[in-house]
C-alpha cells in the first residue's frame, strides 16, 4: 500500500513537472517569465528525482542515473535563476539546464510509456526496438531545437512577467 501511494505521488510529481516545464519552455521562447509556473516546475522536477530514491533499490539503474543527472542540472538552474538572476552567461546556462531537466523527465516518461502501455510495448518490447529508439530520437531532436530557440530568444532585458 505504501509503495502504491509513493508510486502515485512520484508519477503525479513527474506529470506536473512535465506540464509546467512546457509552460516554462513557452515562456523561454517568447521571452516571458512565468514565475509561479517556473517555481512549480523546478520544485516538482527536483521532487520527482528525489522521490525516485525512496523506491527499493537493488542495483544501480538507468533511472537512478537520470535522477542524479537531473538533480545536478537543477543544482545549476536554480541558482542561475534565483541567485545570479540570469546575469551574463547565467542566462544561457539556465536555459540549457532547465531544458535538460525537462528532457530527462520526458525521456523517463517515454521509457515508462513503452514499458506500461500494452500497445507501445507490443511495437517495441525492448529499448533496442526501432520504434522506441526513433521515439527517443524524435524527443531529443525536439528538445535540442527548443533549446536553441529558447537560448536565442530568452533575453533578460526583454522579459516581462506573465
Amino acid at each position: 500500500m505504501l509503495l502504491t501511494a509513493l508510486t502515485m505521488f512520484h508519477v503525479i510529481l513527474s506529470l506536473v513537472g512535465i506540464a509546467t516545464g512546457f509552460v516554462v519552455v513557452y515562456g523561454l521562447v517568447t521571452a516571458r517569465q512565468f514565475e509561479r509556473w517556473t517555481d512549480t516546475f523546478l520544485i516538482t522536477t527536483a521532487a520527482t528525482s528525489l522521490t525516485g530514491f525512496l523506491f527499493p533499490i537493488h542495483h544501480f539503474t538507468p533511472g537512478l542515473a537520470i535522477a542524479i543527472l537531473s538533480l545536478l542540472v537543477l543544482g545549476i538552474a536554480i541558482p542561475a535563476r534565483s541567485k545570479f538572476h540570469f546575469a551574463g552567461n547565467w542566462r544561457w546556462i539556465y536555459v540549457v539546464t532547465a531544458m535538460l531537466a525537462l528532457y530527462f523527465n520526458v525521456f523517463v516518461l517515454v521509457v515508462q510509456l513503452f514499458e506500461k502501455v500494452p500497445a507501445l510495448r507490443a511495437i517495441a518490447p525492448t529499448q533496442s526496438a526501432p520504434a522506441f529508439q526513433l521515439t527517443q530520437l524524435a524527443v531529443l531532436v525536439l528538445f535540442v531545437a527548443l533549446g536553441i530557440v529558447a537560448s536565442a530568444r530568452f533575453r533578460v532585458q526583454a522579459l516581462h512577467a506573465a
